[in-house]
């Protein structure tokens, strides 16, 4: 009896020391990678702002703007926040940023959708800025996330034209919002830099460290979904768009070393052949489409939504 004793008491110790292995070693790598506090997410922002410097746009544009907070609240309780500037339009502009900044690095994207009358309504994706939130979304909760924002645009005023314009990972969440069967009043979306499936895109941005990624990728895939009721492999914005009953014009960067422009073909081609529109930017790198280009990028925007009789 006692070896059969010390036999069931050796299982139970291994099974909490594998326990612990899993819960202890799956937190770290999710931090690393997934939480608000990334690593990746931190590099990536560094990176942007300084491309922002060295493109010398101008982020003072926000203090003489006022911008009301906004809440609204997803559809597993967190609260999330946005920045509404009102312009007595009947068009609305929801701008969703990307991976590990916040609603003031669209600086630039809002300030050309104010002056084209559109109201701007700009937000913080879940686990960023003051939005709450422990596991980043990657584009597919995030576009849940879409959903309560345009009702919370059509509550506020229903005749309104809704507009979706993403950049890098929030290109990729209107993309993944595009399939949904229920978009009302949504006219149109613009989709900048996207990449076209999150598992995907953590893989090539891992590349340098593909044999480390290999024997950890499942480890932190199973801990983001068991723990955190993620599933990467949900994130897939090349099978949405193929649903889409709203235009979508793909801008990318030429450049784009961090989200390739083979994105770009693998989205365009998946979407409906009258429901896509794609623009090409020589010389672009990830998320510089925009600074690069300039009146260009705004004129073939303009045309795009001047068909979808969203500006004059």
């Amino acid at each position: 009896m006692k070896i059969i004793a010390w036999i069931l008491l050796g299982f139970v110790v291994l099974i909490i020391l594998a326990l612990a292995y899993y819960l202890v070693v799956g937190a770290i790598l999710f931090r690393f990678a997934f939480s608000r506090r990334s690593v990746t997410a931190k590099a990536l922002k560094k990176n942007f702002d300084q491309k922002l410097k060295d493109n010398k746009i101008d982020l003072c544009w926000w203090n003489a703007q006022k911008f009301e907070k906004v809440r609204t609240t997803s559809h597993d309780g967190l609260k999330l926040i946005g920045h509404l500037k009102e312009a007595n339009s009947n068009k609305t502009v929801i701008v969703v940023h990307g991976f590990g900044g916040n609603y003031q690095e669209m600086q630039q994207y809002c300030k050309f959708f104010v002056q084209k009358n559109f109201n701007v309504l700009t937000i913080d994706n879940r686990t960023h800025g003051e939005s709450e939130g422990k596991c980043i979304g990657f584009g597919w909760l995030d576009s849940k996330d879409i959903l309560q924002w345009i009702k919370f645009v059509n509550d506020k005023t229903p005749d309104n034209q809704i507009l979706l314009f993403g950049l890098s990972m929030g290109g990729a969440a209107v993309c993944m919002t595009a399939g949904e069967t229920e978009l009302k009043n949504v006219a149109a979306i613009v989709s900048d830099c996207a990449y076209a499936n999150a598992d995907r895109q953590i893989e090539h941005v891992m590349r340098k460290h593909k044999f480390f990624f290999k024997l950890v990728k499942k480890h932190l895939y199973s801990y983001a979904k068991r723990i955190h009721n993620f599933d990467v492999y949900a994130a897939d914005a090349a099978k949405q768009v193929k649903n889409t009953k709203v235009p979508i014009l793909y801008i990318h960067g030429q450049e784009d070393e961090f989200v390739p422009l083979e994105n770009l073909k693998v989205l365009y081609e998946a979407t409906p052949a009258e429901m896509r529109e794609k623009y090409v930017v020589e010389g672009a790198s990830h998320a510089m489409a925009y600074p690069v280009a300039g009146v260009l990028y705004e004129k073939k925007v303009c045309d795009f939504l001047r068909k979808r009789t969203l500006i004059g």
